[in-house]
């Protein structure tokens, strides 16, 4: 395993995800590259595309004629994909969220335990930081970004003593810690750590983000092909459950005269896949992870 990201649930997200040795796949978040090796060790003449937007990934590509680095959001993977005559794919992976490399890195800003920029960019070359934001949302627009994205209740309150303090001095990550010191220790890192998620998906636009990589999995996807994807947090987790189990992200399923409805995907199992008390212990990012699995339904117009 790399030191850049220890693969969460490698063996068994992988075990789902190939089903022909000589089909294509795709792994959406390649970054220390744990899971884009594995997948290429159990194909023979199939191929890999993976996708990192992180300009930090790209020193782990792996030389292999099977392999292809793309090195943009995975939100665009049905641009790429055409880009290189790929109309549909036996598999795709996705891991979600930060990478080790990107926790440990202190002027990354994703980590609580350092002190850093106010940055939590995935991809460095875009313009929106988590300082633009701390410094230029309004007090609304704060308060939704933590309510919804941290699950916050006090969200205007924390909205308001922000915007008190980016008056004076709101520049690193501690700035932004030192401002909740009043918080008791035994909830200041459960608080924290819900602060920090909450701007890191408004920078990074993770939700908007995941929601298009499910739709797009239904169109790119062969019948029974799978979509393996691992979430760390509960606001990922239900968009993926919601969508294995209705094709929706909202809304009841529209039911034909018999009460049933079409869907692009079924659940493998009706349970998310978590890891091992073992696993836990030897990786603590492991102890939120979910591992969701869809099978590619047969398209309604070909049954």
């Amino acid at each position: 395993m790399s030191s850049y990201h220890n693969p969460v649930l490698l063996r068994d997200s992988v075990d789902a995800l190939i089903t022909d040795p000589n089909g294509i796949y795709i792994d959406c978040t390649f970054g220390g590259g744990g899971h884009s090796q594995l997948i290429l060790d159990r194909l023979e003449q199939g191929k890999l595309m993976a996708f990192d937007q992180d300009s930090d990934a790209a020193s782990n590509a792996i030389e292999d004629s099977r392999f292809t680095l793309v090195q943009q959001n995975f939100r665009f993977i049905t641009n790429y994909l055409r880009f290189y005559g790929i109309q549909k794919v036996d598999g795709i992976l996705a891991d979600l969220g930060v990478s080790s490399h990107q926790f440990d890195v202190a002027e990354r800003g994703f980590s609580t335990r350092f002190k850093g920029e106010l940055d939590m960019r995935m991809n460095t070359n875009q313009t929106l930081s988590a300082k633009d934001i701390l410094h230029t949302y309004t007090e609304e627009q704060l308060a939704d970004v933590f309510y919804y994205y941290g699950e916050l209740r006090e969200s205007r309150r924390i909205a308001r003593e922000i915007i008190q303090a980016r008056k004076n001095n709101l520049e690193t990550t501690e700035d932004l810690k030192n401002i909740f010191q009043y918080i008791p220790k035994n909830k200041q890192n459960k608080f924290l750590a819900q602060l920090f998620q909450a701007i890191r998906i408004e920078v990074n636009d993770e939700l908007s983000v995941l929601k298009e990589l499910l739709m797009q999995s239904s169109e790119l996807l062969q019948p029974n092909g799978k979509l393996v994807v691992i979430s760390y947090h509960s606001l990922e987790d239900r968009l993926v459950k919601r969508y294995l189990k209705t094709g929706l992200f909202e809304g009841e399923p529209k039911r034909d005269l018999y009460g049933n409805w079409y869907k692009p995907f079924t659940e493998e199992k009706s349970k998310a896949i978590v890891p091992t008390d073992e696993e836990i212990a030897q990786n603590s990012r492991a102890r939120s992870a979910k591992l969701r699995i869809g099978i590619r339904n047969q398209d309604e117009q070909s049954k």
